[in-house]
């Protein structure tokens, strides 16, 4: 189980956008895009064949994931993630929880 994971709110803790938060839109194994983080320029060619535009087009990258930790609403602090193992109609659950406070996450 990863322990962040796509649609997760994640706090920017190490580079350039340290502070940011923003929605993780991809994993990407040991990277994540997050939306609104890491934007930078590209040009594009046009491609009439997919009905792109060219011009100068801004994108957002991946960042390593281990500079993102994700954001606890109840805290508004960057948090860690653990996992804990739930017992519940006949079968044991992994669930991922907040290290500060052990809530569980997405609940």
């Amino acid at each position: 189980m990863n322990k962040i994971i796509k649609g997760d709110q994640v706090v920017v803790i190490a580079g350039k956008d340290k502070g940011k938060q923003g929605q993780v839109v991809r994993v990407l194994g040991d990277k994540v895009v997050v939306e609104g983080v890491n934007v930078v320029k590209r040009h594009q060619k046009p491609n009439p064949m997919r009905g792109v535009e060219g011009g100068i087009v801004a994108k957002e990258m991946p960042l390593a994931i281990s500079n993102v930790a994700i954001f606890n609403p109840e805290t508004n602090k960057a948090d860690r993630v653990g996992i804990k193992l739930i017992e519940g109609e006949g079968k044991i659950k992994r669930v991922r929880v907040f290290k500060s406070n052990g809530s569980v996450i997405g609940a």
